[in-house]
């Protein structure tokens, strides 16, 4: 398919993270954008603000007049979209070019040099990071990201056209759609279960992920991962490493060792031991694609984070609230190695809630050891995203799995006053759900009071 004879682009699902980035993309190259989201938000109203046109209700005469020209229109939609949903089946009836989101990407990134980011878990922290040293390098490039850079206020960073920075989804097997030139792997603990079925099968799709990269591209791999690629580590004997960590005025500062030199006296600023290999990882890509090593070790320093990847809402003497995304174990470990790193003698309370019944249940005693280890622990009902109720997977069995007793289930409307009943001065927001949308009532009820 051509893209260059495309004048509309009708988004399904145009709320999405990265939906919202493509839609931000083909506003940018002058296309016609319109979408339909389940809800507004702060994403939607962005879109709008944009002239996009957005509406709300899953109804054929809401599609705008442009966008039902068939030869000059195309579709877009997300797999979260549920079945029957009238528009797509609409749309798909009568013939028009209907695609997923990773097929776009695979198509607007065949012709650019790749720059590929995959991994369970860190993968929009690390594309972030990469999209900003690029930028800041002057590399004319597009960065296509699954979260808000809080350094562009926008999840995609465009500089150019020539290269690409793209998250390599394995969820759906969607990362198959792309052949980049330099990709990473930053893990592979078994998610997504009920796509894959069992943890083999996923291992298996990093494995044909891993065969994508173009010829005499590169693949980077996470020390002690089961894939063959330059290897990098923390403090070990990986071809990228990060030494002499130490922490200043909650900044870590450390050296790399690459493959040929030492680069000396780096600055990095998101707090967390799987934050400073995501930084890793991005210098190690940018290093490979040609960057010089001062511009990137300035860039560095200056990465500001990415919205809900243990953001700082609060940050007081007396009182912090900190807000993350985490929706699997490994990501609340994460969480908790960095709160305590920052906060080793303080009181840690953490709100969770957890994401879809099938994750739920596949790694309930996971979750279980994973938020025992907080001092205190609020949890909020399952957000469903995309599944119907499944019979007997609820947060008050994962509550009952817990082994901390300072323990509570709760509701949404309970949230603030739950918080003033504890005694905890580290407050922190988990899940990848909506309680994101609870954030800005903490925030406003706790900052009058610190």
């Amino acid at each position: 398919m051509n893209l260059n004879s495309i004048h509309n682009v009708y988004f399904i699902g145009i709320g999405g993270i990265g939906m919202s980035a493509l839609a931000r993309y083909f506003v940018a190259n002058g296309k016609v954008v319109a979408g339909y989201d389940k809800t507004p938000s702060d994403i939607t109203d962005s879109l709008v603000a944009l002239g996009v046109e957005v509406h709300f209700e899953d109804a054929v005469k809401n599609i705008p007049q442009s966008c039902l020209n068939i030869e000059k229109t195309l579709i877009v939609y997300t797999p979260a979209i549920p079945q029957g949903h009238l528009e797509f089946e609409y749309l798909k009836a009568n013939n028009f070019q209907i695609f997923k989101r990773s097929q776009i990407l695979g198509l607007i990134t065949e012709s650019t040099f790749c720059l590929a980011v995959a991994g369970t878990h860190g993968k929009t922290t690390t594309s972030s990071i990469l999209g900003h040293l690029l930028n800041e390098c002057n590399v004319p490039m597009t960065a296509f990201l699954g979260g808000i850079c809080e350094n562009y206020n926008s999840n995609l960073i465009i500089n150019g056209t020539e290269v690409s920075v793209v998250e390599a989804d394995e969820f759906d097997r969607s990362f198959l759609t792309l052949s980049p030139n330099l990709a990473c792997i930053t893990s592979m603990d078994a998610d997504h279960l009920d796509i894959y079925g069992d943890a083999s099968e996923l291992i298996k799709s990093f494995e044909d992920f891993s065969k994508k990269i173009k010829p005499n591209g590169k693949l980077f791999v996470r020390s002690g991962l089961p894939i063959q690629g330059i290897t990098y580590g923390i403090e070990d004997d990986s071809d990228y490493s990060v030494q002499n960590i130490k922490i200043e005025n909650g900044t870590y500062v450390f050296d790399v060792k690459t493959p040929k030199t030492v680069l000396e006296n780096l600055q990095f600023n998101l707090p967390g031991r799987h934050n400073l290999s995501n930084a890793l990882i991005a210098l190690a890509m940018a290093v490979e694609y040609g960057c010089p090593h001062r511009q990137l070790a300035k860039a560095l320093a200056s990465f500001k984070g990415v919205k809900r990847r243990f953001t700082y809402q609060i940050k007081t003497d007396n009182f912090v609230y900190i807000d993350d995304y985490a929706h699997h174990p490994e990501e609340i470990n994460a969480v908790h190695q960095a709160v305590r790193e920052m906060y080793p003698r303080k009181k840690v309370l953490a709100i969770f809630q957890p994401h879809l019944f099938s994750r739920t249940r596949d790694f309930i005693d996971d979750f279980a050891k994973s938020l025992s280890q907080f001092d205190e622990v609020l949890l909020l009902d399952i957000y469903p995203a995309r599944e119907l109720p499944m019979e007997g997977v609820t947060s008050a069995w994962l509550l009952n799995k817990m082994t901390n007793k300072n323990k509570q289930l709760i509701s949404k409307a309970d949230l603030l006053q739950k918080i003033h009943e504890s005694d905890a001065r580290i407050v922190l927001t988990i899940g990848a759900g909506d309680i994101g949308e609870e954030v800005k009532h903490i925030k406003k009820e706790f900052s009058l009071e610190n």
